[in-house]
Formats: structure tokens, sequence, C-alpha cells
């Protein structure tokens, strides 16, 4: 007998879940009328229910028990919002292994362990969604997966940390140093008391290691993403940035060339005049180039409990139409048949600034630029400030485009000469398109 409604149950109602339990009670009635049934949250599981969410929810909703959810013979599709590696895990593949369609928000673990899950949710017919795992509220999985699947992908280009934006904007738009834009981000709830994962770079690299295997066709791959994160960077690089026309960002950057893929995380110097690089504060802009349609970019916010909500609810009403059609079921990215391999980073070429904290005497570009040169690195400008015969001052180079394996190669070299006073800062650079 046909379902006369599709049944939910949360698996966390914290931050996301909360906007996700709002959005069900709150837009019952709209869901129902583009759905054509009704969508009903049935049970929301978590450790504490006796605080006010300030949410209407119906009698005997809220559980400690997990398994009323993942168990539950009423609940069509459960929601993992708890975060996290280990129970999440293991709740999701525990209602997978009844037969439930699962949803999540949690991009940490599909992207270490998303294969396992994804497999086992093939085995046993039902779907997975994922869109609030990158992009907050911005449908970037359903662009990727749906929207551009006629094209051939050529780049993905992502702001996809807004914690990590918002201290760059701040230090770019105030001239501060990034512990004092990291606390003031804090105190706003934008950054966390450990803000390793977002600051580090790894928070950025679990969503590119998503968005690569869609765009791409690839098997996850998150331990194969070169990352690194802001906080070396200075208002002092943000300065001369800017007088070289560039703005820095935290990106997220994957890239198709010669039948393999680059997959990497870094700060790195954007022309003024892109589009992306007037992403500022906390917002999210993903830029997509495909063959066929040329260039995309998706914009929005990229956390919060009711954007991440809003993609939360599209997964379950694609997969609840999907339940009520008997329709095939969606369990992860497409693989190609030949899938590419991933670019060692050291075979990444890209454009560099380099700043050298260099001793003003005669001969020291040249001694610079000889060793740069010995190592197939050429020069494209030179800005040096502050002179002050005999001590250390900033010599800052703009490179064309070389191999980072011999950029880091000389760096070492460069670094070991008596008239450089400190460690080289290197910076990438993206500026052809």
């Amino acid at each position: 007998m046909k379902k006369k409604a599709i049944n939910v149950g949360i698996l966390g109602f914290g931050t996301v879940g909360g906007g996700t339990a709002r959005i069900l009670v709150e837009n019952a009635r709209l869901l129902e009328e583009r759905l054509g049934f009704p969508v009903v949250l049935r049970k929301i599981a978590d450790l504490d229910i006796k605080k006010d969410r300030g949410i209407r929810l119906g009698k005997n909703v809220l559980t400690t028990d997990s398994r009323e959810v993942t168990d539950g013979p009423e609940i069509d599709i459960v929601v993992e919002l708890i975060g996290g590696l280990g129970v999440a895990r293991e709740l999701m593949l525990r209602a997978i292994g009844n037969g439930k369609s699962v949803v999540t928000a949690n991009k940490a673990l599909l992207a270490e362990y998303g294969a396992g899950i994804f497999a086992a949710a093939k085995r046993r017919g039902v779907s997975v969604g994922f869109e609030a795992s990158v992009g907050g509220g911005i449908p970037i999985i359903k662009v990727l997966g749906e929207g551009l699947v006629a094209n051939r992908i050529n780049h993905v280009y992502g702001i996809v940390n807004g914690t990590s934006n918002y201290i760059l904007t701040k230090m770019t738009d105030e001239a501060v140093e990034f512990p004092k834009a990291l606390s003031e981000a804090q105190a706003l709830g934008y950054a966390e008391a450990d803000p390793a994962l977002d600051v580090g770079g790894a928070d950025s690299a679990h969503k590119l290691t998503i968005l690569a295997s869609l765009a791409f066709g690839i098997p996850l791959s998150f331990k194969s993403v070169y990352t690194e994160g802001i906080t070396d960077i200075t208002r002092q690089d943000i300065a001369f940035a800017s007088e070289l026309g560039f703005k820095i960002k935290l990106l997220a950057i994957a890239k198709a060339q010669d039948g393999r893929v680059e997959m990497r995380v870094h700060p790195t110097m954007l022309p003024k005049g892109y589009l992306i690089s007037q992403v500022d504060g906390v917002m999210n802009a993903i830029y997509v180039n495909g063959k066929e349609t040329g260039d995309t970019l998706y914009y929005g916010r990229g956390a919060g409990d009711m954007p991440t909500g809003s993609a939360v609810v599209s997964d379950i009403a694609g997969i609840a139409a999907r339940l009520m059609a008997g329709t095939w079921h969606k369990a992860g990215p497409v693989l190609a048949s030949s899938p590419m391999k991933i670019l060692p980073m050291d075979e990444v070429q890209s454009t560099y600034y380099f700043r050298f904290a260099a001793l003003d005497r005669p001969g020291v570009l040249s001694k610079i630029s000889g060793l740069l040169g010995q190592n197939d690195i050429s020069i494209a400008s030179v800005i040096q400030r502050d002179r002050r015969e005999g001590e250390a001052v900033p010599l800052v180079i703009l490179t064309h485009k070389a191999k980072e394996k011999n950029v880091r190669r000389a760096l070492r070299k460069i670094d070991g000469l008596k008239v450089v006073a400190a460690k080289s800062r290197l910076i990438r650079v993206e500026s052809g398109g």
C-alpha cells in the first residue's frame, strides 16, 4: 500500500538540528503543498531534551534513545546532525542497515569515511543526502551532481570556510594581525574556542574532497589534499598583496589538468577584480568552470542554523519524493569508469609571491634571483621598501609560473644564505581565470 506520509527522525538537536526541526515544523504546510504529501518530524534524539529550543514539537517527539530513530519502524529518513567521526558513523551505518535513507551535514565523516557509507547504502538500496555538507545554504552539491551533469568540469575554486574568510577580511579592512582578528571572530561566535579545523584548512579540505569527487568522478581522497592554513598570514603580506593588485583568500582548489586532478587548500592571492575576491566576512562562494557552460559562481551563507537546515530539508524532500514514487536511490558521487589520478603537490605549477627578510647590502638581490633562476623560476616583479643599510628589510618577489618542487628547493637554498635573516614566506597566486 502506498505511504500517505514520509516520517523523519533527527539525531542531534544542536544548532543545525534545531534549524532543521524548525523548518520541518514551521514550513510543514508549504512542503506538503510542494511535494503533494506530508513530511512529518516524528523523532529527535539528543542527550539534552530539557533545553527549550523555542520550537513547538508534538508529544513524545524528543528522546534520549538514538535507537528510536535508527531502528524505529515508522521512521523513513534518518538525519544525522551529531557531527564527529565515531558515534555519527556508527549510527548512520545502523540506520542504513535497517533500510533507512539518511541525510547528513557531516563533511568530515564523508570526506574520511564516505566511501564505506555510500557503499553500504548502495548495497541496501537506500539514499544518502549530503547537500548541507558543503556551502551551507548554497546548493552546490545539486549543482555539480545534477545542474551541471552534462558538463565536463575544468576547475572548482571555493571560499568554503566562513571563519577564515572573516579573519582575512578583518585583517585586510582594519590592518590587524591574525591573533586579534581571531579573537574577535571567537567573541562574535564565528570561530570555535579551538579554531584549528577552520584556520588550519582541514575543514576546507574536507569540503574540497567532496566537491572534487562530484566534479571529476574520482574516489573521495581527503588524504591527498594538500592543506595549508592562514595562521602565518601577516598584515604585511596583505599590504604587499594589495600593492600588487591582489587580495588574500583561503581557497580550496580542484583542477583537472592533463588527465590528472590537483587538490589543494591554501592562502591564495587573487586579483582584486575577480568576483570571488569580493566575497568577504563569513560568506562563502564557489566558482565552477564547465567546458559547456563556462564560468559559474555560487554565493551565500556557508553556515548557520537556518541556511544549513534549509539544505538538510532539501535533501529530505528529494529523498521523500523518490520514496513516494518508488524510483531510484542516490548513494553518493558517481565515479568515472577510469578515474583520473591525483597530481602530487610537487608537480603543481603556479605563480608565487615570496617575501624575504633580506639584509640591505649590495648584491643580495642578485644572490636570491640567481638561486631562483637556477631552479627555473623567473621573476615578474620586485618590491623593496624601508631601506636600512645592513639591516633586514622585506624583499618581495612575484614570479612567473613555476613548479612547486623547484620553488621548495630554491627556498631551502635561499633560507641558508647568511644575508637572509628569517624563513622566507610563500603565497601562491591564481590569476589565470
